[in-house]
């Protein structure tokens, strides 16, 4: 599961958004998360099909944290996600978006700067003048953010990274961009081709209905893909996330993966045994299991593959792991 750090300056309607997002109340003054299931309709055709007992839906965890990079209790949580959503409002005659967005974006930079000048501090008193790896790293950080570059485009190498990792740098998550729109309009100009927006306010108001009822709401509205799933699929790509999927009488789940994980690190998702004792991997895409209407029909028409340690997990695979521990 992947936590989502909202990030917005103060108006922006990041709290609204939370709860458009997660149907759950926010809380004035404290850290607000919710987990919510990840929108995926392919498990319910495969529940169906196979008659399965249980659905699990992959998860994703919102945290919207009062103050956010203006207050220590703010940045302690943000550095704690995964991925941070910077949103930006674009509603009322005053908004500037575009500028709002520079706002936040350097907001976070000083942050980082902050945490990376005491960090290098330290490292350089344990150094001594010798060559120190962390010096180097902390060094290049440093001169990357004053030149107001963030990290994750300061061409750091892994080793570098891996050093940063412990001061968990803000500018180094993977970030979306939401802008917070009124009705009736779309994502202005100036926020990035990946920008999504969300009509927050007016899916906030829907958050105690029904949500077949709301979303028929929502839709009279002219909203017709939830807030939910534009920035979860935003996520995902800012993370290089795919979703594979498990199947049969028990269980019908969907699991994350990054891209361009093998079958045995994909095993591994599910239980480390898997990936520790994987031998193979038996595999059908969703469409041509779909299609041939059920396992055992796609078994006796040659559709499922077996596939072994060095293949590559693909977006919908549905995998049946072979393991010996």
């Amino acid at each position: 599961m992947k936590d989502i750090g909202l990030v917005g300056v103060p108006f922006s309607g990041k709290s609204t958004l939370f709860t458009a997002l997660t149907r759950a109340g926010s809380h004035g003054g404290q850290p607000n998360q919710a987990v919510v299931p990840v929108p995926d309709p392919r498990l319910g055709v495969l529940t169906e099909m196979e008659r399965s007992r249980k659905t699990v839906a992959a998860q994703v965890r919102f945290v919207d944290v009062p103050g956010g990079v203006s207050s220590a209790q703010g940045i302690a949580k943000l550095r704690e996600a995964d991925a941070l959503a910077l949103v930006v409002r674009c509603f009322g005659s005053d908004a500037l978006p575009a500028a709002e967005l520079v706002t936040v974006r350097a907001e976070l930079l000083l942050a980082d700067l902050a945490v990376v000048e005491s960090a290098l501090h330290k490292a350089e008193k344990r150094a001594k003048g010798k060559p120190a790896v962390d010096v180097d790293a902390l060094r290049k950080a440093k001169a990357a953010l004053e030149a107001e570059t963030p990290l994750r485009g300061a061409g750091l190498d892994a080793d570098e990274i891996a050093e940063l990792r412990g001061i968990a740098p803000l500018t180094l998550k993977p970030e979306i961009v939401v802008a917070n729109l009124e009705e009736g309009t779309d994502v202005p100009p100036g926020l990035g081709a990946d920008a999504v927006g969300v009509y927050a306010s007016i899916e906030a108001e829907t958050a105690e209905m029904d949500p077949g009822e709301a979303r028929a709401l929502l839709e009279e509205f002219g909203v017709k893909e939830p807030g939910l799933e534009k920035v979860i699929h935003a996520g995902y790509r800012a993370l290089d996330l795919i979703t594979f999927l498990t199947t049969g009488e028990d269980e019908t789940r969907a699991w994350e993966v990054r891209r361009g994980a093998t079958a045995p690190e994909a095993a591994g998702v599910i239980h480390t045994d898997l990936q520790r004792g994987f031998i193979r991997a038996e595999t059908i895409g969703y469409e041509d299991l779909v299609a041939a209407g059920s396992m055992e029909k796609a078994k006796a028409a040659g559709k499922v593959r077996v596939e072994g340690k060095e293949y590559v997990v693909q977006e919908g695979d549905i995998l049946h792991v072979r393991f010996a521990v």
